[in-house]
């Protein structure tokens, strides 16, 4: 983690220090008075429920090195800090400082910096080049959803001092955002999984979203002298021409294209999937190296995810064998199409993490690939952030449920669950095999105790909904 001193927070951040010696070495950094350490740099933040500068007395007395707060500190706080040897600045923006702060560290590492970004599979990827460049490296990697302007920061800052690979989840919300990201970290080799709809509703075009996952492309730079950046995409994105053409060619950025098309870099051939539901694939490389394997994850969607990481790993030298070990004994991420088994014996597939128009159809060929011997169920909640495209894309998920020919559809919410469900009517799915719940307490009323051993049911939604309470509730012995 960060060990710097305090003059030189002073020096590389927009601060005003108050009090405090300059010459205290701080190590780590917190957002959380609960998590501070001695030594540990507080950060506080104010929110609408919690204002994080009424946690400084705590900080202090808990042995902080130093406290940054948006106000200016009132006298008795100086004199505690002084106290405790704790030096306190004053600062305009926190996140700004974040992100001062880590990029000062990320820039001391001796460490080769891999970003990822896209509309889905970011955590697939993450989670999967983590672990096969751990074959061969000191890796650290962004822990769960640490991905936006203060989780990805954070991340750098608790990076060991001597990590040799640090891969970096970059989410975002708004234009900006990964140009933000990308800045601090200054990638060496990025990846953009896909350009899909999610955020749709602020950003207005799916060619606005591809602007803003093209950002990551400002802020990397070559790992050693001589070579160039590297971005991984998918040779079958309709917006990866627009990516390459006006972003990454222009700024130098080298290009690995990701996909089964003969012309792509990384290629995957003869994809089936087992009857336990792995997709089982050849792999073959850049330099034409190739590899049968398999993903001990569920569904063939997963494997462009693991390629992207694979393509990377390769290039970095982790062996082709070392990457099948890696693939053959992943472990999915809580909550991502994550199977479990119902108290009533019933297969469920937990994907309520989140939901975009994209993933609810990789989760929807999921549900009908898998092997199942009584009613294939999906029960869908509302996606958020669609905007004006909430009442068309609900309705696409809709009529792509029902060409599955599932045996029922639930959905989930208001009126854009009506809209999945009337688009499922038009598209032929008869009347008493849809079905509409207001809220998740109402699906758990109705449908928790509906299902046979045999079934398999697909719970999925954005988070807000709560489908995972549901799940729950039915998983519970």
């Amino acid at each position: 983690m960060i060990e710097i001193a305090v003059k030189d927070i002073e020096r590389v951040c927009d601060v005003q220090r108050k009090s405090g010696d300059e010459n205290r070495i701080c190590k780590g950094c917190v957002i959380d008075s609960r998590q501070v350490q001695p030594d540990s740099i507080f950060v506080a933040f104010s929110g609408e429920r919690v204002d994080g500068n009424s946690f400084a007395p705590a900080a202090i007395e808990a042995g902080a090195g130093a406290v940054v707060l948006t106000i200016e500190p009132a006298s008795d706080l100086i004199d505690l800090a002084n106290e405790h040897g704790c030096a306190l600045f004053t600062c305009e923006d926190p996140m700004e400082f974040l992100l001062s702060l880590a990029h000062h560290y990320r820039m001391g590492l001796n460490a080769t910096v891999i970003g990822v970004t896209g509309s889905i599979g970011k955590t697939t990827t993450k989670d999967s080049l983590a672990k096969m460049l751990a074959c061969r490296y000191r890796v650290h990697v962004t822990s769960g959803n640490f991905n936006n302007l203060i989780g990805m920061p954070l991340t750098i800052l608790a990076a060991p001092a001597d990590t040799e690979m640090l891969v970096l989840e970059m989410g975002m919300n708004a234009t900006g955002e990964i140009a933000r990201l990308t800045a601090c970290a200054r990638p060496a080799y990025a990846v953009i999984t896909k350009v899909g709809t999610s955020h749709i509703g602020m950003l207005g075009s799916r060619e606005n979203i591809a602007r803003a996952k093209a950002e990551i492309i400002s802020g990397m730079m070559p790992a050693r002298e001589g070579e160039k950046p590297l971005l991984v995409m998918n040779g079958e994105d309709d917006f990866t021409p627009f990516i390459r053409e006006g972003f990454a060619d222009p700024a130098g950025v080298d290009v690995l294209l990701c996909g089964s098309a003969a012309s792509d870099d990384v290629r995957v051939s003869d994809v089936r999937v087992s009857d336990e539901g792995q997709p089982y694939f050849t792999l073959t490389f850049a330099d034409d190296t190739s590899l049968d394997t398999h993903v001990a994850l569920p569904g063939a969607q997963a494997v462009i995810n693991v390629v992207y990481a694979a393509s990377i790993a390769h290039r970095l030298g982790v062996s082709a064998k070392e990457i099948d070990s890696v693939l053959t004994s992943l472990q999915i991420t809580g909550r991502r199409q994550e199977v479990r088994r119902a108290a009533c014996g019933a297969r469920v597939i937990d994907d309520t993490y989140n939901a975009a128009p994209e993933s609810m159809a990789a989760a929807l060929d999921l549900l009908c690939s898998l092997p199942c011997e009584g009613a294939r169920i999906a029960i869908l909640g509302e996606m958020g952030e669609l905007g004006d495209d909430t009442e068309r894309l609900h309705a696409l998920t809709g009529a792509y449920a029902a060409a599955k020919k599932l045996s029922t559809l639930v959905c989930v919410g208001g009126e854009a669950a009506a809209a999945m469900a009337a688009a499922a009517k038009l598209m032929g799915m008869p009347d008493d095999q849809i079905f509409i719940v207001s809220d998740t307490d109402q699906l758990i009323e109705r449908f928790s105790s509906s299902f046979c051993a045999s079934d398999l049911v697909l719970a999925k939604g954005s988070r807000a909904v709560g489908l995972d309470r549901f799940v729950e509730e039915v998983c519970a012995c």
